[in-house]
């Protein structure tokens, strides 16, 4: 009889610690822009479906969710694509993702361009602010803008915030450069020319490795962090919009106005797979386990998942045009 309950005991342990890991493996939850119906949606991953829509400004294009998934904060760019002329916004909209409604907006002071969002050092929400050429540091609290930094370059559209904390890089299209900025300093320490057209940037998991875009040729750049230089090229069958590398550093995922995912292996530099997908100049959120990422597709209105762990696209999420920015996060 001991022996039955030994037995009993321990298969008990390891179902239930299967079923915790399977319990902690759960889709979680997006929250989405959607810049052509001027909406922020929240979608659950588990069923595919959509909980809130929640009308905001004209136009939002990115957003970031708030670090205890709470609230989610969507810039007001305007009308425009970058460069081009339309309207300058000059708010964040503030989405309460638990009322699911929208609860408030934030300022800036003038009109800038806001455009992308990050949580960052001291709970403090960075912005880009396009035409100030600068990155905000907000206050979501006060609902106030404390300090700035210079990027010494216009059109300062996309930013990745190093592992460390210590450093932001901003993809400054028109440009064609990168910007290096000292968040404790809130100073520029220097612009790394790139390319005639760069989009969108992202860096590796250790903080080695800065990604940016050539828009003019089918390449990414390596920018090595150590001496804010351009390393090395990574070398591409077509022309990408925007990469996001997994959290074990291995793979860097790259979509593509082609129609194509590809998947770059970091070791070699080269691409170890391509996937068709609709035509991409949106966004790439992973999952913090490295299981899966979400691709937005604005041209097509839907979300493409890419199963890392299989390899295999999954059933995408329809949903309408315009669908850009978004974030995973893993629980309400």
């Amino acid at each position: 009889m001991n022996s039955f309950r030994l037995l009993f005991c321990a298969f008990l342990f390891l179902f239930t610690l299967a079923l915790a890991g399977r319990l902690s493996a759960a889709p979680g939850y997006l929250a989405v822009a959607n810049q052509g119906d001027h909406t922020a949606l929240l979608i659950d991953l588990s069923s595919g479906t959509t909980l809130a829509k929640i009308e905001v400004g004209v136009n939002g294009h990115e957003l970031a969710v708030s670090p205890d998934a709470h609230f989610a904060y969507v810039p007001i760019y305007g009308t425009s694509g970058v460069g081009r002329p339309g309207t300058d916004g000059a708010t964040i909209d503030t989405i309460d993702l638990r009322e699911r409604k929208l609860a408030g907006h934030i300022d800036l002071g003038k009109p800038v361009r806001p455009h992308c969002a990050k949580f960052g050092p001291g709970g403090l929400l960075y912005v880009s602010a396009e035409l100030a050429n600068a990155v905000y540091l907000v206050d979501v609290n006060s609902r106030k803008v404390v300090g700035q930094i210079p990027t010494g370059a216009p059109e300062s559209h996309m930013f990745t915030i190093s592992p460390d904390g210590h450093r932001i890089y901003t993809a400054n299209v028109g440009a064609g450069s990168v910007s290096v900025l000292d968040i404790q300093k809130r100073s520029l320490i220097t612009v790394i020319p790139v390319a005639k057209t760069v989009q969108r940037i992202s860096v590796s998991p250790d903080g080695k490795y800065v990604f940016t875009h050539d828009q003019t040729a089918p390449r990414i750049a390596v920018i090595d962090t150590a001496t804010n230089q351009v390393a090395d090229w990574i070398a591409l069958p077509a022309t990408v919009y925007s990469s996001t590398p997994t959290p074990n550093g291995r793979w860097l995922l790259a979509n593509s106005p082609s129609g194509k995912l590809f998947v770059i292996d970091l070791t070699t530099r080269k691409v170890a797979q391509s996937y068709d997908i609709p035509k991409a100049v949106g966004e790439i959120s992973v999952t913090h386990d490295g299981s899966r990422a979400y691709i937005s597709c604005p041209q097509a209105g839907a979300i493409e998942i890419f199963n890392i762990s299989s390899g295999k696209l999954e059933a995408p999420i329809t949903l309408t045009k315009g669908v850009d920015g978004l974030s995973w996060f893993p629980a309400l």
